[in-house]
């Protein structure tokens, strides 16, 4: 009987250590474990957030970065066509300059035979004049009239 009343008494005691540990000791730990569960469930949101933020960052980026080509390659073409409507703008003024100065040297060559075409017809009536006083002066004479005028247009 010593057995069963040990027992009971054991019974008993472990009765009131489970009500203790159920009133006082469980419901700590229980708020401290769902407390921790819910630190780690928020832990594991914010890190899927931040992935998630990660990916749309890293989508933004590649789209600023091809904006920033296009922009670039944009730019480019733009450059390189305003360098050519520049070539092409200084050819035609080129152009146009040689053309003027083309016209200017045509008008100065015309102006230099025009007066060498002067000065050949003075020198040209002098050297007649001379001829003609010469054969004035001599006798007339076919022979020397012809020799005259050969002498005549050899100076011409």
């Amino acid at each position: 009987m010593n057995i069963n009343a040990t027992l009971l008494g054991q019974a008993i005691t472990f009765a009131i250590l489970i009500w203790f540990t159920m009133k006082f000791v469980w419901p700590p730990l229980m708020a401290a474990m769902a407390e921790r569960a819910k630190t780690i469930a928020d832990g594991l949101a914010a890190a899927e957030r931040g992935k998630h933020d990660l990916e749309l960052a890293e989508k933004r980026a590649a789209e600023i970065l091809r904006q920033g080509k296009e922009k670039a390659s944009e730019i480019i073409a733009a450059s390189e066509k305003r360098a050519s409507e520049i070539v092409e703008e200084a050819k035609a003024q080129a152009r146009a300059e040689g053309d003027r100065i083309l016209v200017a040297a045509k008008a100065d060559i015309d102006q230099e035979v025009f007066r060498a075409k002067e000065h050949l017809r003075t020198q040209v009536s002098a050297v007649a004049l001379a001829g003609a006083g010469k054969i004035l002066g001599r006798e007339i004479d076919a022979k020397a009239h012809n020799d005259l005028l050969d002498k005549l247009v050899a100076e011409i």
